[in-house]
């Protein structure tokens, strides 16, 4: 699926006020599958230990329950583009909240873990579509003068979603009286936050039916006088609306369909900015980010913080998520990306750094010594704040700008796959190698922030301030 990202040429204009809000909430809705992808990806937080426990398990397979969401989230991504061309950018949303819907139900009340993996992998599928699908939809219907902003509600809603995912796990996990397994409405805690998804998932897909098609869309399927209804919609009424449909064709007619093959060439395989986009993907997951929304409860449980505890730290640092994200979104486009990246590695290196050094630590009595489980605790937020308001957003930003046209999506493509892999990798990797060695954990990730640093150096080139066309 292709989009506009860029600000047409001669027919776009801003939308007067009595239509901007209409944009907004329009942008909103699309925006509520980037609230399902933070609340989906960071719910299971809630239900690690309480899975170990049900199902009686090591932690290899508890990985692998945990992370094989991920596999649907590749494919998911992988084919939502072409599905979306066919039938529509709505269709796909509804698809994508019945399917959020679907795995919901089915994870709150699994009859195996072989059954709850399986629902893990739909609620993936539909993470992954929610992530191509809403960005897209958002930049095909918004005007010109508001896309950029209205573009940053994706990531927002997905920092939001993460929060209120902790936060609910947090409340459910008190009215069980602190108990994962304990009882509430006849299921085992965990069920229920699990469960719980079932509410925005049918808001998601209600709102699906408020929101216009993408102009974009009707107009390749022929259908232009419900574009040209859209457009006035979101446009206003003083628009040239032929003009406007006029350039929307030529677009699409003029647009390069890049292939994988496209990407091929230089010394490895890949031409070089290929590379670095998947290098940019790579080091943003090998940092363990991760492990702080997928883990954290069980990390702080693992070195002796109460379980009512651990899930409020979870809540707080998807707060610390939240502010970084803002802090970003305000300095990206005034300090540049690549100085924002090179703050958010330093940063990371010293959080995870001391994070490192507090896991070295032996538990007296089951919890670490007093010094240390502070600096460990403090250390995780301020390791969340450098990377939320650097590598979270600036990795997506490099992503859309950096490639040449003729190249973007298929690169783009690639390097997304690259990250969902990385993510995967970390995400099952991880609970082996805490019970191998925490504190080393921590230093491979610190050391991988560390690298981070010459790679932005010597490899990537900024963009802000750059056409899409100066990319090549």
């Amino acid at each position: 699926m292709t989009s506009s990202a860029q600000p047409l040429k001669s027919g776009a204009r801003e939308a007067h006020p009595e239509h901007l809000g209409h944009v907004i909430f329009i942008a909103a809705a699309a925006a509520m599958g980037g609230f399902l992808f933070g609340y989906d990806s960071a719910v299971i937080n809630g239900a690690v230990e309480a899975i170990r426990h049900r199902y009686d398990i090591g932690s290899a397979a508890l990985a692998q329950v945990i992370a094989i969401a991920l596999i649907g989230c590749a494919i998911g991504a992988a084919t939502a583009g072409r599905i979306a061309d066919r039938i529509g950018r709505i269709r796909c949303m509804q698809i994508s909240a019945v399917l959020f819907t679907v795995s919901a139900v089915g994870s709150a009340l699994p009859f195996a873990l072989y059954d709850l993996a399986f629902w893990r992998v739909v609620g993936g599928f539909a993470i992954g579509m929610a992530s191509v699908i809403g960005p897209a939809y958002i930049a095909e219907v918004a005007p010109a003068a508001y896309r950029g902003r209205l573009g940053s509600f994706q990531q927002a809603a997905i920092v939001i979603g993460i929060a209120i995912s902790q936060l609910v796990n947090w409340g459910i996990l008190n009215a069980a009286g602190g108990d994962q397994r304990g009882e509430i409405m006849g299921l085992e805690a965990w069920q229920v936050m699990l469960g719980v998804m079932v509410i925005p998932a049918v808001l998601y897909g209600l709102l699906s039916f408020a929101i216009p098609e993408s102009p974009r869309f009707l107009i390749s399927a022929g259908k232009d006088e419900r574009a040209r209804e859209v457009l006035r919609e979101v446009e206003g009424d003083n628009v040239d609306l032929d003009a406007r449909v006029a350039e929307i064709e030529h677009a699409m007619k003029s647009e390069h369909k890049s292939v994988f093959k496209d990407l091929l060439g230089g010394t490895f395989f890949f031409k070089p900015i290929v590379w670095i986009g998947i290098g940019l993907s790579v080091f943003q997951q090998f940092v363990g980010i991760n492990v702080a929304f997928y883990y954290s409860s069980t990390l702080w449980q693992s070195v002796g913080v109460d379980p009512s505890e651990s899930f409020f730290y979870s809540f707080t640092t998807s707060i610390i998520n939240i502010v970084g994200t803002v802090i970003a979104m305000i300095f990206v486009d005034r300090i540049g990306r690549k100085p924002l990246a090179l703050i958010g590695s330093v940063g990371m290196v010293i959080g995870l750094g001391l994070e490192a050094w507090a896991f070295s630590f032996d538990l007296v009595d089951g919890k670490l010594p007093a010094t240390q489980g502070w600096v460990a605790l403090i250390a995780a937020h301020v390791f969340v704040l450098f990377f939320a308001l650097s590598w979270g957003v600036v990795v997506w930003v490099f992503l859309g700008e950096m490639f040449p046209n003729k190249i973007r999506a298929a690169a783009l493509g690639v390097a997304a796959s690259a990250q969902w892999i990385a993510n995967w990798a970390i995400t099952a990797s991880f609970p082996s190698l805490a019970d191998w060695n925490l504190s080393l954990t921590y230093v491979i990730y610190t050391v991988f922030a560390a690298l981070s640093i010459p790679f932005v150096l010597k490899f990537v080139t900024e963009t802000k301030g750059k056409t899409l066309e100066e990319m090549g």
